[in-house]
């Protein structure tokens, strides 16, 4: 198992300290690139499907935009520090990463929950994925963002847990790096989620 060391690479950030680590964070910045065609083709038929919305109640009557505001906020605010924790991972602080680490999960697990509770309240005033084809590309992008939401929170458990059995190591310091990075993206897409959907919504 390869172990941190820092001899003669002090300005190389610890995930590239190796050269298993350099490819698969490559290989990974090309996984996202599948994942942004994935969301463009989701956010591509919601703009087509958004005029749909006969039959149902409008996204300005039931969206509370409060609530999407705390919930981007929390969100926002896990890619902070998620930062803090890789921050503290490449000064070899295995304590202070795992600590950054759960919080960012804590924040991850209050949006989700807050998520599912908007989603309950759609459903309970009418608007479920079936009622148009509105609501349907809505619950399609909102939903595979959660879905990715959830992946993420369980991806990073795994990392936590592995680094508490192996330490930080080269490898598992190339493994929360990678899922900093899934996480990042995740707030990235909900920045347009958020503006797209919610902002627009609010004015149909």
């Amino acid at each position: 198992m390869a172990q941190v060391s820092n001899a003669g690479e002090e300005n190389v950030p610890l995930e590239y300290k190796s050269g298993i680590g350099r490819l698969n964070i490559f290989g990974f910045w090309i996984f996202l690139g599948a994942e942004v065609a994935l969301f463009a083709t989701i956010f591509s038929a919601y703009f087509v499907l958004e005029g749909g919305t006969a039959g149902g109640p409008l996204p300005s009557d039931l969206f509370d935009l409060n609530n999407t505001i705390a919930m981007t906020l929390i969100l926002l605010t896990s890619s902070f520090t998620c930062g803090l924790a890789i921050h503290e991972m490449r000064k070899g602080n295995r304590k202070g990463m795992l600590i950054w680490l759960l919080v960012t999960l804590l924040f991850g697990g209050g949006f989700l929950y807050m998520e599912v509770m908007e989603f309950i309240h759609l459903v309970h005033e009418g608007a479920t994925i079936g009622t148009n084809a509105y609501w349907s590309s809505f619950y399609v992008l909102t939903g595979t963002h959660g879905l990715h939401v959830t992946l993420g929170i369980g991806w990073m458990i795994l990392i936590i847990a592995e680094v508490m059995k192996r330490g930080l190591t080269l490898h598992t310091a190339k493994k929360v790096f990678v899922s900093s990075l899934y996480w990042h993206f995740l707030d990235f897409v909900w920045i347009f989620v958020f503006t797209s959907v919610y902002l627009l919504g609010m004015v149909k």
